[in-house]
């Protein structure tokens, strides 16, 4: 019965974030906006139910299976894809490298951040 709560929980976040995202026209998928809701739920509350903890161990022991939709997908339009490979061959080689900048230039910006400058003697300001 722990598993059927848990599912619920994360369905009815879903429901709620993608119901948001409708009223207020907002430019996000609903179930992000509803992943982050359960995320910030999760941290002020502190800790995690079993039935959600449950669920989504669960959820993860299977998550090859999610993939299996998407290949399907790939296989169904094969002769698009094979039309168009310049396209998107391009554009995950340009993506991936502008993520991999972004992320880089973000870790950086985050570690100066929260750097603490050191005093002459090599200590650290406490």
């Amino acid at each position: 019965m722990t598993f059927l709560s848990g599912i619920t929980i994360l369905l009815v976040y879903q429901l709620v974030g993608e119901v948001t995202v409708r009223l207020l026209s907002l430019s996000i998928p609903g179930p992000v906006l509803g992943m982050v809701m359960l995320f910030v739920t999760l941290m002020m509350r502190g800790k995690t139910p079993d039935s959600l903890e449950n669920a989504s161990t669960a959820l993860l022991s299977h998550l090859s299976l999610l993939f299996v939709p998407a290949g399907v997908g790939m296989m169904s339009h094969f002769g698009r894809i094979a039309d168009e490979w310049l396209p998107i061959t391009l554009a995950l080689f340009l993506s991936t490298i502008i993520t991999m900048v972004a992320t880089a230039g973000v870790m950086q910006m985050t570690s100066r951040w929260l750097a603490r400058p050191e005093s002459p003697g090599g200590q650290r300001d406490e």
